[in-house]
């Protein structure tokens, strides 16, 4: 068994409908899997001996998140310099990566419209960017 000195911590902003909660989570989940290669595992394989992609091996814990708690941890993100996802409340109404990426380049660096972010780093940076905030139920 694999222990990572890493942490992974999705933070979605708690007051979206469900399935921009779930959209959300898995643009971010790929954006942290996209900058780990040494954390993915080893495709996985079914009795009949079909072969399925590779996921992330490393758990990630997913947080209900205010406002509030998504500008604390987005700014302890970047103070502790963990990889970090972004997504911003603008890229629900693009169409492609480009369009995404140019709505977040628009964003006020120091606020931006943030909806979900992920953070992967120490296991002390990313305890203290998910202190007081819930676990998603």
């Amino acid at each position: 068994m694999t222990t990572f000195d890493t942490r992974v911590a999705i933070f979605v902003r708690n007051d979206l409908a469900t399935w921009k909660k779930l959209n959300v989570t898995a643009f971010l989940a790929t954006g942290i899997a996209g900058t780990a290669p040494e954390a993915m595992g080893e495709p996985y394989v079914d009795a009949a001996g079909r072969t399925f992609a590779r996921l992330l091996g490393q758990p990630m814990l997913v947080f209900a998140a205010s406002t509030e708690d998504l500008a604390r941890a987005h700014r302890i993100g970047i103070e502790r310099e963990c990889v970090h996802a972004v997504y911003v409340e603008a890229m629900f109404s693009t169409g492609n990566d480009e369009a995404n990426r140019l709505a977040f380049l628009a964003e006020d660096p120091e606020t931006p419209g943030l909806v979900g972010i992920a953070l992967r780093g120490s296991k002390k940076a990313i305890e203290k960017a998910t202190k007081g905030v819930p676990l998603h139920n």
